[in-house]
Parts: structure tokens; sequence; C-alpha cells
């Protein structure tokens, strides 16, 4: 049974109803020529072949005529040798949620079951939104979060505008008037004031982490509804993706803390032998795989908030949902991630650096101001360098989103067929199904 909950749940399959692809008995119509006469499970008239049978295979003598020759063009697509579909045009019919390994290697993408995909490629499929309705490429979840960007920036732009700058006026004001004055001095001080001093720079420094914190949330909720709508090619308003968001505001904090919090005692664990032992040896092999763990259970387990938000469940649903998704692909989720974090990283540089060094030459002050910390403590420099991350933020947090989200949508597009299921929410009824052989053309995104 089809145990995919919530959002966009693929509809009935023939696995759940008992009955698909196979007849009531477990048996499987022909798929060449027609049976031989007087066998007690097939009549003894049978149609022609018609996608059941492989383009260009022979027909048996008593087989009935097979109908005119359709144009190259209209004739259905070769399947691969060893394939069990009828065809490429009727896998909507035969598969369910648990052949998704099926329908990987029926589409034969790169490292599938079923090939490299040199020789069959991916078929034509609808493209109602930012993105074709079937397993993507890395490209295609790379473009799908860009385009979302570029048609429905209305909604996105604002978004992340507005939460970049609360949170970087927030962290300027700390760094200014909170951080500057817990300031360990490199003069002799007592045990007590450098208490006071430590405790004084973890204190303000956990108040504008936290207010980053909800800032993320907010934004990354926000952006899953837009991004989930934009699939299906829908528009967004920022009022709509607040009110579908907001139910889910507090389980998605849960669930982000929850994972804060266990990376923070993964590491923890594993590196406190060493430390009391004062072994150097074992600290190092404690950071090294205590590193190891937390980027393994982060990819297993980077799906949970699209999970958690579309499919309106528990963070402990969530976090099971993550796993299963990614499992047996974990490779793949974590390159892409990887992927996705470095071409950030390096738009945030390009644009971050120039505003830093400006700042640093316009208001940094002599070597010494420099060497010693001031010169970065004045308004000009903070200001200046304020305005590039809030810059950065704004382009770079919707394509962070995006991806997740899709990669969330190609995962179970390729385990449990949803793009059946938005197909049909897209207003393709018969997508995917045997009288729907040719895909739809596909429309604008967005």
């Amino acid at each position: 049974m089809n145990d995919s909950p919530g959002w966009a749940t693929p509809g009935s399959s023939p696995s759940d109803s008992g009955q698909g692809a196979e007849g009531a008995d477990g048996t499987r119509p022909p798929a060449g020529p027609a049976q031989p006469t007087g066998d007690p499970k097939w009549s003894a008239e049978q149609p022609p072949p018609g996608q059941w049978s492989s383009p260009g295979a022979p027909q048996a003598p008593d087989a009935a005529p097979a109908p005119t020759t359709p144009p190259a063009s209209a004739q259905p697509r070769q399947q691969p040798a060893g394939s069990e579909a009828a065809g490429w045009g009727s896998y909507g019919d035969q598969r369910s949620a648990q052949q998704g390994s099926q329908y990987a290697g029926q589409y034969g993408y790169p490292g599938g079951p079923g090939g490299s995909g040199a020789h069959w490629g991916k078929p034509a499929a609808a493209k109602p939104g930012v993105i074709p309705l079937r397993p993507l490429g890395v490209g295609e979840v790379l473009d799908g979060a860009v385009a979302t960007m570029r048609g429905h920036w209305r909604s996105v732009l604002p978004i992340t505008l507005v939460v970049a700058t609360v949170v970087q006026v927030f962290s300027l004001i700390t760094q200014k008037y909170a951080l500057s004055e817990f300031t360990i001095d490199s003069q002799p001080t007592t045990m007590d004031d450098a208490l006071e001093t430590v405790s004084g720079t973890l204190l303000a420094s956990s108040a504008d982490l936290f207010i980053q914190l909800v800032g993320s949330i907010i934004a990354t909720a926000m952006l899953t509804m837009i991004f989930s709508r934009a699939v299906l090619g829908n528009a967004s308003s920022i009022g709509s993706a607040w009110r579908d968001a907001r139910p889910q505001l507090p389980r998605l904090l849960g669930l982000t803390l929850i994972l804060m919090v266990g990376a923070i005692l993964l590491i923890g664990v594993l590196v406190l032998p060493g430390v009391l032992l004062g072994s150097f040896g074992l600290g190092f092999l404690g950071i090294f795989a205590a590193l190891g763990l937390v980027v393994w259970l982060w990819t297993a387990l980077s799906l949970s908030s699209p999970a958690l938000m579309l499919e309106k469940s528990t963070v402990a649903k969530a976090l099971a949902r993550s796993w299963k998704l990614v499992r047996g692909s974990w490779w793949r989720v974590f390159g892409i991630t990887a992927l996705t974090q470095l071409i950030t990283a390096f738009l945030s540089g390009i644009i971050v650096f120039p505003l830093t060094a400006l700042g640093l030459a316009l208001f940094g002050g002599d070597m010494d101001a420099l060497a010693d910390g001031t010169g970065q403590a004045g308004w000009g420099f903070l200001i200046l360098n304020a305005i590039g991350i809030v810059i950065a933020l704004t382009v770079t947090m919707p394509m962070q989103s995006g991806v997740t989200v899709l990669l969330y949508v190609d995962q179970r597009i390729r385990r449990e067929a949803l793009d059946l299921e938005l197909a049909r929410a897209a207003g393709l009824e018969n997508y995917g199904t045997a009288a729907g052989t040719t895909a739809p053309p596909a429309t604008p995104g967005g």
C-alpha cells in the first residue's frame, strides 16, 4: 500500500487496488503475439499486439493483421532491453509508489538501474511549471530554482530582502553596542573579568544567532510554499505563502533546533574524550569522525523541512520521510546540495567582498586600527558590510531553499510516481495513462 502521506500524495495505483498491469490471477497480458488457442487463461481471439509488443517485433502467422503503420513520428519509442514496462507512454497505468526503481530504470537517467541513458535519454514530459514532470537532472534542479526566482520574483525577493534586512540590522546593533563592549584586554586580567567577558560575548552572540535562526525559518517556510506552487505553474502572493506556512512554523522551529542541537551534541560526545585525556591524536580523530557523521546525518535529513511543510506532518514523521527518500540516493542528494552551497558561497563572496574592502579602505583607519580590530567597529564599515550581506542573502537564500524543495519533489517522483499526481493537479487528466500516450505540450513555467 502507498504510505506517502500529506501533500500531493499519488492517487490510487494498481498496487493499491490489487490489479494493475497484471490480471486478477497475477498473470500479465501477452506482450507479443497472441496466445495459442486452447489455453484456458486466454480467449481464442486476441486483439493485435498494439503497444504491448515492441515496435518492429515479428508477428505470429496466425495473429490478427496489424493496423496500418503510423508515421515514424507517431510510433512509440522502443523499450530498452530488459525493461518490464509495457511502453514509454503507458507507464502510469503499471507502476505504483512501490515501483520507483522500475520507473528510474525506465527513464534511464544516469546512474539509474535501467542504464546510463546514453541510448534512450529522457522521454518528453509536460512542463506546467518550472520543472518537467519526470526525474530531474542536476542542471534541471538548479535551473528550476533560478527559473522560480526569475518568474516569481515579486513574491520571492521581497521575502528574502525583508528577512535579510531585519536580521542584519539586529546583527549590526549587536556588533556595535554589545560585542564591542566584551573584548579581552591584552593586559593581565582577573579570572572574574575574563569569565564576565566570555559570558557576555556568548549571550550577545546567542541573541544574534537566535534572530538569524528565526528569520531563516520564516523565509524557508514561505519560500517552500512558493516553490511548491511554481512546480504546477501557479503564482503565489506573499500573503498566501504566509497563510500556508504559518501553521507549521512552530514545528519547523522545533525541527531546526533538533538538528542543530543534535549536531552539537554529536561533536561534543566524540571530541570530549580526547579533550579530557589531553590526547591530540584522539581529539583529532574525534573531530574527523564527528564531522563525517554530521555531514552524513545532515544530508540524510536534509529533506525533512519540505516534508514537514508540504505534507503537514509532525517533526518525527518529517525526519523519517527524509531518511526514507534519501536512502539509496545519498551521494546524489549530497552532491547537488554541496554544489548549491559552493555556487551560493561564490556569489556571496563576489557581492560581499568588494563592499567589505571598500569599508576597510574608507573607514578602517590606519594599520594599527586594522591590527587591533578597532577599524572594523566603526559605523561606516559595519553598514557597508551589512549592505553586502543583505544583497547576498536576498539572492542566495531562495536558491538554497528552491534546490531543497525540488530535490524533495524529484525524489518523490523517482520513488512514488508523484509526477502523475502533479500532472492531475495541473489539469493534465490523462497524463501518463494509456489514453495519453503522448505527453501534452509543455507550457511556460510561472
